[in-house]
């Protein structure tokens, strides 16, 4: 009775904080299916969407390579500085991604360090695509990291050992013994780390301008759509967003009974 009751609770807690709110955003949204839908066919809103992609298939790939680097380093090498190493990569998680916008306005800004230089050489960094890719992977780079390093931890390298007194070479060992056995956290990482871009805020919208049809993505969309008070076509943009994120996570599950069959 006490496990049924425990089942319950967790249930009824993750329909209240995870269901309802998208069930109140889905009915909001075909309250008005007129304005909802102009709102999702308006120029901006495909821009937004384009530039919310696009940002997306850069930040994923670099974080995935960063994270598969990292976990091997963290777990295979001994070498100075690895704990800072591995403190850095979770450094994302701790710092709010006002804080994240801010630095690197302080970074790139006409003032900053590197904003002086950028400005001599008319590199528009600030304000533009740059500044948000480098933003989106800054806050969605511990994932792939921690996903792969206790995956590592848990095959050991007895594999990769024997690799190699068969004569195998670096990347032979890593394409053939250590790379299948890790994909899987792989996998998951590259999951989190697209749903934390498809979904980020804070700090692009800092170092973004929000220049409608220019820096604006689908996070920015709702926001402004919101501000201007036409909640259908804010509720109809969350719900492609997280439709997207659906999306990933139903191809992640359709593709794994094949990958272990």
């Amino acid at each position: 009775m006490s496990r049924l009751g425990l089942r319950l609770l967790a249930l009824a807690y993750l329909a209240t904080i995870l269901v309802a709110p998208l069930v109140i955003v889905f009915w909001r949204t075909f309250e008005d299916v007129g304005a909802a839908w102009d709102a999702l066919s308006a120029p901006d809103t495909i821009h937004a969407f384009k530039l919310t992609l696009l940002i997306t298939a850069i930040a994923v790939p670099v974080n995935t390579v960063f994270g598969i680097v990292c976990a091997l380093a963290i777990v295979r090498r001994r070498f100075p500085g690895k704990g800072l190493l591995n403190a850095f990569i979770d450094l994302p998680l701790a710092l709010s991604p006002v804080v994240v916008g801010l630095s690197l306005f302080l970074l790139y800004g006409r003032e900053g360090w590197f904003g002086v230089w950028l400005g001599r050489h008319n590199i528009q960094f600030l304000f533009a695509l740059p500044a948000m890719i480098v933003a989106t992977i800054f806050v969605s780079l511990p994932f792939v990291a921690r996903e792969v390093i206790p995956t590592l931890r848990e095959v050991g390298d007895e594999q990769e050992q024997a690799s190699r007194t068969l004569g195998a070479g670096g990347w032979q060992t890593f394409w053939r013994i250590t790379l299948p056995s890790i994909r899987w956290a792989v996998i998951y990482g590259v999951i989190l780390t697209t749903a934390r871009s498809l979904g980020e805020y804070g700090a692009v919208a800092v170092v973004s301008g929000r220049i409608q049809g220019q820096t604006e993505t689908a996070t920015l969309r709702v926001e402004e759509q919101y501000e201007q008070f036409n909640l259908p076509g804010a509720y109809a943009i969350s719900i492609v967003l997280a439709l997207m994120a659906i999306v990933v996570l139903v191809a992640m599950t359709t593709i794994r009974p094949k990958e272990t069959a």
